[in-house]
């Protein structure tokens, strides 16, 4: 596969990493250097979590950019998304967005630096969205997924035994995940005069 994915010339792709940050060897990290225009959000701890820090980082983020946006995002990231769209006045500005793990921040066992993120916005996002889920993530179950699937009016893919969809689950330049990006442009959801 070429370096950069020129298909996507036509969108600025922004990476709205989860907890920890997306390090060096995740798909989120080689995407961003893979993607023709990419940036990612700046928050003040990737470790420490803040609701209203992570969604204003998000807020900042879209403002500069000129071209339709594409979000790319995992786990918490994807839980920010749903609560910068529920409050956001710019979210006409969003092409699409492919939401990868979402974690479950209202699970019973959900971490101490996650909490503050619940409750999980159940708003219809007013964009094409993609949310794709594993059969075995312990950061949400296939049903979470697909429940956050039908709130958000999100397509649906569910992988078999993919974990948390992240470098601890073997996915590092997780080439087949372009595909989904690919299945929600087919569809014509995407367009570049969004």
């Amino acid at each position: 596969m070429a370096d950069t994915l020129s298909e996507f010339d036509g969108y600025h792709c922004l990476i709205v990493p989860g907890w920890r940050g997306s390090g060096g060897d995740h798909w989120q990290t080689h995407w961003q250097h893979r993607l023709p225009r990419s940036s990612r959000t700046r928050v003040a701890s990737w470790d420490e979590p803040a609701l209203d820090d992570w969604v204003g980082a998000l807020d900042r983020a879209t403002q500069p950019i000129d071209a339709p946006i594409l979000l790319i995002a995992h786990s918490l990231g994807c839980i920010t998304v749903a609560h910068w769209t529920a409050i956001a006045e710019h979210s006409q500005r969003i092409a699409g967005a492919l939401l990868v793990a979402p974690a479950d921040v209202e699970r019973g066992s959900v971490r101490r630096e996650l909490a503050g993120f619940a409750p999980i916005p159940s708003n219809r996002l007013p964009f094409p969205s993609l949310v794709v889920g594993s059969t075995n993530d312990l950061a949400a179950s296939a049903q979470r997924a697909a429940d956050f699937a039908t709130a958000w009016g999100s397509q649906l893919v569910v992988l078999d035994d993919a974990g948390h969809i992240n470098p601890a689950s073997g996915h590092h330049q997780w080439e087949a995940g372009f595909l989904l990006l690919h299945r929600l442009m087919a569809t014509g959801a995407l367009t570049t005069s969004a």
